[in-house]
């Protein structure tokens, strides 16, 4: 391993510890519902994280879902969650052992803080009302996310030497554009469909809230 793939274990492991969420298991054991929406959620983005496009190999493409996941279950349960879903991918050998640590830095450790920032941020600040929840939040949130996301895995490949940043540039980060509505689409008709349908999937939506007709 380089010195790189062992800081990004060690940053990992001391986050995952750091910010376990424990009631997560009590949660977990005695909701049922709770049960189909943690695991729909593991199998969901094991899925969409293992299908991968770009013009070079090594710096692959892919939607992230993760506002989404943060929006249903909170920072700290989606980190643990992505946890699981990387854990698959490794022994599916979708990304390698060494570079975990970084690949959780770099696609939902940060990114995932970032996107829940960002509901804290509208949630403090803007009127609470659906459309901001779903449009700030969500849509907006997820463009700006996987834009985080693909900076963050091009300096990362830079700083390691990889590949040139020229390289990067031209095969990948320019690319991040056509992701930005793609990836903002697919977060905001999702939480879209479970604020009507099923708002008790979203932990950091309230109805009294975002519904009330005072607002």
């Amino acid at each position: 391993m380089t010195m790189w793939q062992l800081s990004g274990w060690g940053l990992w492991l001391i986050i995952a510890i750091r910010f376990f969420p424990r009631e997560f298991w009590p949660k977990l054991k005695s909701e049922p519902s709770y049960q189909h929406l943690v695991f729909s959620s593991i199998l969901s983005l094991s899925i969409l994280w293992s299908i991968n496009a770009g013009i070079i190999n090594g710096l692959n493409i892919h939607f992230l879902l993760l506002t989404t996941l943060v929006l249903s279950h909170g920072w700290r349960i989606a980190m643990l969650l992505c946890v699981l879903i990387s854990l698959a991918l490794i022994v599916f050998q979708r990304i390698p052992l060494a570079d975990a640590g970084l690949f959780a830095l770099t696609t939902f450790i940060i990114p995932g803080l970032f996107s829940y920032l960002l509901f804290l941020a509208s949630y403090r600040y803007l009127t609470r009302h659906l459309f901001v929840y779903i449009f700030i939040a969500g849509f907006i949130g997820a463009a700006l996310t996987i834009a985080l996301h693909m900076l963050l895995v091009s300096l990362w490949f830079y700083a390691e030497g990889r590949f040139t940043w020229d390289i990067i540039y031209d095969n990948y980060l320019r690319l991040s554009i056509l992701t930005w509505f793609p990836e903002a689409l697919l977060n905001g008709s999702a939480i879209t469909l479970m604020a009507i349908y099923k708002p008790h999937w979203l932990r950091t939506f309230y109805d009294r809230e975002y519904l009330s007709p005072e607002r």
